[in-house]
C-alpha cells in the first residue's frame, strides 16, 4: 500500500469534496481516499495497480483538475485582474439597467424606453464575458448532473442557466417586435450572481491560503543552499545537491541547511520555530541540528543525515497536511447532510415555480423564485463550515510545537475527562541527577560539586554518570579505587576522599542520619563525601520531576480532570512522586500489558482516555488510547506510535492540546448552527412565504447574502488563531504559558 496527497483545483464547497471523495473510493486500486476542502488536496491511499498519473485522470473525471503531487513548496499565486475587470464592468452593467431610475444621464441607444432593441442586445454581449468567467462553474454544475453528484455549483448553474436562456428568449422576441419584454431580461442578474459567487470565492481562498502559514513557514525556515567541505574547501551549492553523509559547515548568523549530526565544534542555535522555545539550545560534538534552526555563536561542521522527504521539517509538514485531510465524524455527518441537501433543493425550487403558476402567478415571477431558491440555499458556508476550523487548529498547535496526525484526534480530546501517565520519562526526566545537596564543607555547591565529578568520572556505575556531569575544572586524582557495592575512594592533593553510600563510612562518625532519612524518604540514592574522615556533604539523586510537571498537573485538575500515574517503578517511589505532583490515584508495579489492559479497561467503562507516555515500552497503551501523546525528540517525530506528537517535549502543551480541542469542537458547532440557521431562515424568504410582511429577496440579493454567509462561518474559524493558554485559561492575544 502507498499513500500520496494530490493537489485538486475546482473544488468550491463540501459537496464538491464529497462528489469527488466518492467517485475516487469507487475507483479499482483506490483504497481509501480523503478530500480535503480547505487545503484542496486528496490523500489516496492506493495499491500498486494504480499509478500517480492514473489516480489525477480520475480526479479529472470528476470535472475537478488534478494539479500535480503535493511537495511542501506551497505556492500562493494570486491573479485579481479578471475579477477586478468584472467588478469594474458590473458597474457599467448597473448604470445601464438601473440608471434611469434615479434619472442618470443614459446613451439614448442604452435606453430600455426609447431603444428596447439596442438595450437588450449590449446586455447580451456584456453578459458573454460573465459566462466566461463563471463556465467553471457552469461546467462542473452540469457535469455533477451527468454524475448524479449535484453539488453547490449544480444550483448556481442552474439559476444562471435558466436566467440566461430566459432572457435570451424574451430578447428574441424583441426583435420580433414584443418591445414590453424589455423588463422581463435578467442579463443584469446573470452577471450579478457570478460576480458575487465568484467574490465570494476570492474570499474563501483567501481565508484558506491564510491557515496554510503555519506549514508555509515551516517550509520557508530551510535555507535554499548550503556550504559543503569538499576536498577540505568550503563550497556552495543548492540544497538539492546535498547528499547524505556530506560533510557541511555552519557559521555565525546561517542556518542550518539538512538535519545532520555535529562533528565539530560547538554553537548555540534558535529551534524556536519547531520545538517553541525561545531560549538557544547548545550543540556539540554527537548532538543532532535540524535544517532550518540558526547558529548564533561558533563554527559547526556537521554530518548530513536527513534529507529531502527524510527531514524533520517535511515529516512535520507531512503530518501537519495528512491530519488536515483526515475528517472529523462531525465532518462525516456534514458530508452526509450536504450529500442530500443540494437534491431536496433542487426540488424545492422547481416545486416553488410550480406552485406560483399554478396560483395564478406570471411565468416571470414564477421564474424569479426558483432563481432565487437555487442560489440563497448554495451550501457554501456549510461545506467551510468544519474543515476550515479543522485546518486552522491543526495548524497553529503545529505553530506551538503540538503535531496532530489525524483530525479527528481533536474530536476525541474534546471529550478525555481521564489522563493516564506514564512516570519515568514523561513526568520524570528520565535520568538520575541530582536532588539534593547538603554542603557541611567550607567550599561552595560548584566546588564540592567538581571534586566528586573528578573522582567519580573514572566509575561505571549509574550513579556516577549523574555525578560526573558536574565537573568544571580538571583536578588530578590518585590512588583511585572502587569497592562494589560501597563506594569510590581516591586522592587530590594531599587530602584522601570516600564517596558513596553509608556502608563506606565504616567507623566514621555520622552526625547527620536526619539529612539521609529526608533524602531516603523522597526516594534519593544517597552518595555521602568523606574528606580525610571527616564528612562534607551528602548528596541525594534520583529521577528528577520535569520543571514542567507541577503546572500541567495543576491546570489539568483546575479543569476537572482525573489524573492516573501508571509506573513499573515500586510503591514507595510512585508514591513520593506522586505526592509532590499532587496526583492522587497512583498503580506502581505495573508493566507495559498491565498498562494497556487498564486503560482498556477504563474504555470499557465508556471512558475517554487520553495516555501520555515515552513512545517506546508504552506503545501499546497510546495506541489502545482515545487520544494517545508522546514526547519524542524533533529528529524523530515520523516513528512515534501516538497520534499527538509534542515536539518540544513541553509538558503544557498538553494543556494547550486539550482546551484547543474543546475550542475547536466549540468553534465547527457555531458555524454549523449559523450555516444551517441561515439556510433554514433564508430559503422560506426566497420562496416567498414572507411576502405579505414586505420581507422578499431577489437573485441579485440571495447571491449576496450568500457570500456574507460564507464570510461570516470563515471570520468565526480565524479566531482560532488568535487563542493561546495562559495560566490554566484560554485568552487571546497572549504570548506563552506560564
Amino acid at each position: 500500500m502507498q499513500k500520496v496527497i494530490l493537489k485538486v483545483e475546482g473544488m468550491t464547497c463540501s459537496a464538491c469534496s464529497n462528489t469527488l471523495e466518492k467517485y475516487l473510493n469507487k475507483q479499482k486500486g483506490v483504497i481509501d481516499a480523503s478530500v480535503n476542502l480547505v487545503l484542496a488536496q486528496a490523500l489516496i491511499q492506493y495499491d500498486d495497480s494504480v499509478s500517480i498519473d492514473t489516480l489525477g485522470k480520475y480526479i479529472n473525471e470528476t470535472g475537478y483538475k488534478y494539479a500535480g503531487v503535493f511537495d511542501e513548496k506551497l505556492e500562493n499565486k494570486k491573479d485579481n485582474t479578471k475579477i477586478y475587470l468584472i467588478g469594474i464592468l458590473m458597474i457599467f452593467i448597473m448604470y445601464i439597467t438601473m440608471g434611469h431610475m434615479i434619472n442618470l444621464p443614459i446613451f439614448k441607444f442604452l435606453d430600455i424606453m426609447k431603444s428596447p432593441k439596442s438595450y437588450a442586445f449590449v446586455l447580451f454581449i456584456l453578459t458573454i464575458p460573465y459566462l466566461i468567467f463563471g463556465f467553471d462553474i457552469l461546467f462542473r454544475g452540469i457535469k455533477n448532473i451527468i454524475h448524479k453528484s449535484p453539488n453547490m455549483d449544480t444550483l448556481v448553474a442552474l439559476g444562471i442557466i435558466v436566467s440566461f436562456i430566459y432572457s435570451l428568449v424574451n430578447m428574441i422576441l424583441i426583435f420580433l417586435g414584443h418591445v414590453h419584454l424589455s423588463h422581463n431580461l435578467y442579463f443584469e442578474s446573470v452577471c450579478m450572481i457570478i460576480l458575487f459567487i465568484k467574490i465570494g470565492r476570492y474570499i474563501d481562498k483567501n481565508s484558506r491560503e491564510k491557515t496554510k502559514d503555519a506549514i508555509k513557514e515551516l517550509v520557508q525556515v530551510t535555507p535554499s543552499s548550503a556550504v559543503v567541505i569538499r576536498d577540505d574547501q568550503e563550497l556552495e551549492v543548492t540544497i538539492d545537491e546535498v547528499k547524505v553523509g556530506d560533510t557541511l559547515i555552519v557559521k555565525p548568523g546561517m542556518r542550518v541547511a539538512v538535519d545532520g549530526e555535529v562533528l565539530k565544534g560547538t554553537a548555540h542555535f534558535d529551534e524556536s520555530f519547531i520545538s517553541g522555545e525561545s531560549l538557544p539550545v547548545k550543540k556539540s560534538i554527537h548532538d543532532k541540528v535540524v535544517a532550518g534552526s540558526i547558529n548564533y555563536d561558533g563554527v559547526v561542521l556537521y554530518k548530513a543525515d536527513k534529507i529531502g522527504p527524510k527531514s524533520t521539517i517535511s515529516e512535520m509538514v507531512h503530518m501537519v497536511v495528512e491530519a488536515s485531510n483526515t475528517k472529523m465524524h462531525i465532518s462525516r455527518l456534514v458530508d452526509r447532510i450536504s450529500a442530500y441537501f443540494v437534491p431536496v433543493i433542487i426540488v424545492l425550487a422547481f416545486l416553488t415555480f410550480l406552485i406560483y403558476l399554478l396560483i395564478g402567478s406570471s411565468f416571470n415571477n414564477a421564474l424569479i423564485h426558483l432563481v432565487t431558491v437555487l442560489v440563497v440555499a448554495c451550501p457554501c458556508s456549510l461545506g467551510l463550515a468544519t474543515p476550515l476550523v479543522i485546518v486552522v487548529a491543526i495548524g497553529s498547535l503545529a505553530k506551538k510545537g503540538v503535531l496532530i496526525k489525524e483530525s479527528h484526534v481533536l474530536e476525541e480530546a474534546s471529550q478525555v475527562k481521564m489522563i493516564v501517565f506514564d512516570k519515568t520519562g514523561t513526568l520524570t526526566n528520565g535520568k538520575l541527577a541530582i536532588s539534593k545537596i547538603y554542603n557541611y564543607s567550607k567550599y561552595s555547591d560548584k566546588d564540592l560539586l567538581n571534586i566528586v565529578a573528578n573522582i567519580e568520572e573514572n566509575s561505571i556505575h549509574p550513579l556516577a554518570k549523574a555525578l560526573s556531569k558536574n565537573k568544571y575544572k580538571n583536578l588530578k586524582v590518585t590512588n583511585y579505587q572502587e569497592y562494589a557495592g560501597l563506594g569510590v575512594n581516591g586522592k587530590i592533593g594531599a587530602k584522601t576522599y570516600l564517596l558513596g553510600n553509608a556502608k563506606i563510612l565504616k567507623d566514621i562518625k555520622n552526625e547527620y542520619l536526619d539529612d539521609e532519612e529526608k533524602l531516603v524518604e523522597k526516594g534519593n540514592s544517597i552518595v555521602y563525601i568523606v574528606e580525610n574522615a571527616k564528612i562534607i556533604g551528602i548528596i541525594g539523586i534520583k529521577d528528577v520531576i520535569r520543571s514542567d510537571a507541577k503546572a500541567m498537573i495543576k491546570a489539568l485538575k483546575s479543569r476537572g480532570y482525573k489524573i492516573v500515574m501508571l509506573t513499573g517503578d515500586n510503591e514507595a517511589t510512585a508514591k513520593n512522586i506522586g505526592d509532590e505532583l499532587g496526583i492522587d490515584e497512583i498503580m506502581a508495579n505495573t508493566l507495559p500489558k498491565n498498562k494497556n489492559a487498564y486503560i482498556k479497561m477504563l474504555q470499557e467503562k465508556n471512558e475517554k482516555v487520553m495516555m501520555v507516555g515515552d513512545g517506546i515500552n508504552d506503545a501499546p497503551s497510546l495506541t489502545s488510547a482515545n487520544v494517545g501523546v508522546s514526547f519524542k525528540s524533533s529528529t524523530d517525530i515520523a516513528s512515534n506510535s501516538a497520534n499527538v506528537v509534542i515536539v518540544n517535549e513541553d509538558l503544557t502543551n498538553i494543556v494547550v492540546l486539550l482546551d484547543y480541542a474543546k475550542k475547536t469542537l466549540q468553534n465547527i458547532k457555531q458555524n454549523l448552527f449559523w450555516a444551517f440557521f441561515y439556510n433554514i431562515l433564508m430559503i422560506p424568504i426566497a420562496m416567498g412565504l414572507f411576502k405579505n410582511i414586505g420581507l422578499e429577496i431577489n437573485p441579485m440579493i440571495a447571491s449576496a447574502s450568500m457570500m456574507l454567509s460564507s464570510l461570516c462561518v470563515v471570520l468565526n474559524a480565524l479566531r482560532l488563531k488568535n487563542i493561546e493558554v495562559e495560566d490554566g485559561k484560554i485568552s487571546r492575544n497572549r504570548k506563552k504559558y506560564n
